[in-house]
């Protein structure tokens, strides 16, 4: 029996101050996050979707409605897709900022073993695991969406192909609006297929 976990990185999200956002609150999608959360939904139309489950945040939850609304589901949230609890929220850490220069931020960043200097990663693969689990046997012989954030999706796809966790973020392979799909043979995973509905993106947009 087949079972498919489709994880969706959410659609762009108005940031006008460029900060790392990260868990804050009040962060929603921009018109093109929109426009991209519609665009997934065209291409998963004809899919045998049967369960969609989001992480609480508002892009995530944004990001999977109209997906739902598509196959006439409701959206359940998963605490457990959340994005990677993070330090440097609420400031300006994207490359070129400058907070590799300040000596306050040095104690945060001595570990490459703590993505974004706070969750580490190997607790991020477990929890993602286990929602990644839930929806499969919420689907099971069907296809489930889980939508989460870039961070997350991306350290469970290195955990599964037993790859080290740690990386360099802008070598990620998890655009905005992309799909990391999980397939399943009964309980094992048989195959790991990324594609980009919405278009391609750049990989390097972190943060998110």
């Amino acid at each position: 029996m087949t079972t498919i976990v489709h994880l969706l990185r959410h659609g762009e999200v108005h940031n006008p101050d460029q900060i790392l956002y990260g868990r804050l609150a009040g962060f929603r999608l921009s018109e093109r996050g929109q426009r991209q959360a519609l665009l997934v939904a065209e291409t998963l139309a004809g899919h045998d979707i049967t369960h969609v489950v989001a992480s609480p945040l508002e892009r995530a939850q944004e990001t999977a409605a109209p997906i739902a609304a598509a196959h006439r589901l409701d959206v359940h949230t998963d605490g457990r897709l959340i994005e990677a609890d993070n330090v440097f929220e609420g400031k300006r850490v994207s490359v070129g900022d400058g907070a590799l220069r300040q000596p306050r931020y040095w104690p945060k960043l001595y570990n490459p073993f703590l993505p974004s200097w706070g969750e580490p990663y190997v607790e991020i693969a477990h929890r993602m695991l286990g929602a990644v689990y839930r929806a499969r046997a919420a689907a099971s012989g069907h296809e489930a969406l889980c939508v989460s954030h870039q961070l997350p999706i991306w350290t469970l796809r290195r955990f599964l192909e037993a790859k080290t966790l740690w990386h360099d973020p802008r070598k990620r392979q998890c655009s905005l609006a992309s799909l990391t799909s999980l397939v399943f043979n009964d309980e094992e995973l048989v195959d790991i297929v990324y594609s980009e509905p919405a278009g391609a993106g750049d990989p390097k947009v972190t943060g998110a």
